[in-house]
């Protein structure tokens, strides 16, 4: 779908420019509407979207997508997004700014009405012959731009969808902080149970290093075997520190992300726990659907309707201006009677712009421009939500693949490794053969743990790319683009 979202006005003689704006002047007056001069207001982004996923999927999901952390039954995964939810510092700086947004649009909305003022003052004159009356005066002035040309509703609508942007924003940071929140306690379980691994090898290779020392006091085997044990035994070791401080380090950037100091977390995630399990993901909405769950998406595109908007700001000063004026006062002869004198006026003025060096022409050009980009903005986001989703679900299908695989690699290397620390003591094979084995079964427990954290990060990517962690029809704490308060 093609949209136009700019349209370039002419530029005639300077006369007949005057004369037709004259023309509309009286119009407008005569019959007392305004006109509205901004852009048409876009519908769709006009990328043709495909009918369905590249991977099709069945059944229907047991779990609610808004708060689809719950589903993975990790309790304190639970508990630390949703303090994350209630404390995170870059949810509160977005808040305020959808507050600002908010009272930006109240100011906008008060250009509508007049501007009322009043004054007051006292006064006594001195020097010889004065009197000693004090002169009371009391005044009221009223002033109010009628807005013929929408102006002033174009500045309300392009503040109306900045409030509902500052709101998708929020709705987006929250979706975005609790999938990090997710991630990151999927990555600290994953090195919590390395860390279990390793310090389990660890005792194993103490008792095949022992073994080994007594195989070689008994003549049996050379100090090859002892120095390969010890090798092997110290390399496990070493990793030990590195995953220590990877742990710690995950657990203080929770703490950031949840709003406190670190420690807390780091207590929570310091034992290893079974890394969450995801559920099924079920039946997918249509890539259409798309458009409305993201937030980011819908951020874009009231970003634009506002861009859009402000082109009709800039053009209605290209037009003359009304204001009409009034004032009311009274004063007092010096008995204290504030009625002996009241005075009062109203006052229309038109004000024409005639020439300002091509100004105003320019600012209505940088104001197209300006929602040109904002157009390809929500295109973008669109390109950028598909893509998403797309690789999302092939990596989610890959994790669900590779781990059936690195389960029975390990199920496999835990056999072997079984089999040849029974055949080493019985003098049945070599030192290097156990040791081969040993590393086998380290690599192969690791490895299956990556892959449970990799399915459970790739369900929650998906997750979030589907537009989960919100819900965009019970979602009351900000603003809709087609009904604002």
């Amino acid at each position: 779908m093609d949209m136009k979202i700019i349209q370039k006005p002419s530029r005639p003689a300077v006369g007949t420019w005057l004369a037709s704006r004259s023309a509309v002047v009286l119009l407008a007056l005569s019959l007392g509407g305004c006109m509205s001069l901004s852009g048409p207001a876009p519908q769709d982004p006009g990328i043709d979207l495909p009918q369905q996923w590249s991977v099709a999927s069945s059944g229907a999901a047991d779990y609610d997508q808004a708060v689809y952390w719950q589903a993975l039954g990790d309790p304190v995964l639970t508990q630390l997004v949703e303090a994350a939810l209630d404390n995170n510092l870059d949810i509160a700086q977005s808040a305020a700014r959808l507050v600002q947004a908010r009272e930006t649009l109240k100011q906008a909305r008060a250009s509508w009405l007049p501007q009322v003022s009043a004054s007051g003052g006292a006064s006594r004159a001195v020097g010889d012959g004065a009197s000693d009356d004090v002169s009371f005066s009391l005044g009221l002035d009223a002033s109010w731009e009628v807005d013929l040309f929408g102006g002033i509703a174009s500045a309300a609508d392009a503040a109306k969808f900045d409030y509902a942007s500052a709101g998708y924003s929020l709705v987006d940071v929250r979706r975005a902080i609790a999938g990090q929140v997710a991630q990151q306690v999927i990555s600290a379980r994953s090195t919590a149970q390395q860390l279990a691994i390793a310090r389990e090898t660890l005792t194993i290779q103490d008792e095949n290093l022992q073994i080994a020392r007594w195989r070689l006091q008994a003549g049996l085997v050379s100090s090859l075997d002892v120095e390969q044990a010890r090798t092997q035994r110290a390399q496990t070791a070493a990793s030990i520190p590195q995953l220590e401080s990877q742990l710690t380090a995950t657990s203080n950037a929770i703490s950031t992300l949840v709003g406190e100091v670190p420690g807390r977390v780091a207590g929570l995630l310091a034992e290893p726990a079974p890394i969450p399990a995801p559920p099924e993901l079920g039946e997918l909405a249509p890539p259409a659907d798309l458009l409305r769950r993201r937030p980011d998406i819908r951020m874009a595109e009231t970003t634009l309707l506002a861009d859009t908007a402000r082109i009709g700001v800039r053009r209605a000063n290209m037009f003359p201006a009304l204001t009409l004026v009034g004032n009311l006062g009274t004063s007092d002869g010096g008995g204290l009677n504030l009625f002996d004198t009241i005075t009062g006026t109203v006052s229309a003025a038109v004000k024409q712009l005639l020439f300002d060096g091509g100004r105003t022409a320019s600012q209505i050009r940088q104001a197209e421009a300006v929602a040109d980009g904002s157009l390809a903005a929500w295109q973008q986001s669109v390109l950028s939500g598909l893509e998403e989703v797309e690789s999302g679900l092939v990596a989610l299908r890959a994790a669900d693949t590779r781990l059936a695989d690195l389960a029975e690699a390990q199920e496999a290397a835990e056999n072997a490794a079984i089999i040849a620390r029974s055949q080493y003591q019985a003098g049945l094979i070599d030192f290097e053969t156990l040791l081969t084995s040993e590393s086998s079964l380290l690599s192969a427990r690791n490895s299956y743990v990556s892959g449970q954290a990799d399915r459970a990060t790739a369900f929650v990517t998906l997750t979030q790319a589907l537009g989960g962690g919100w819900s965009p029809d019970e979602w009351a704490d900000g603003p809709d683009n087609r009904n604002l308060p």
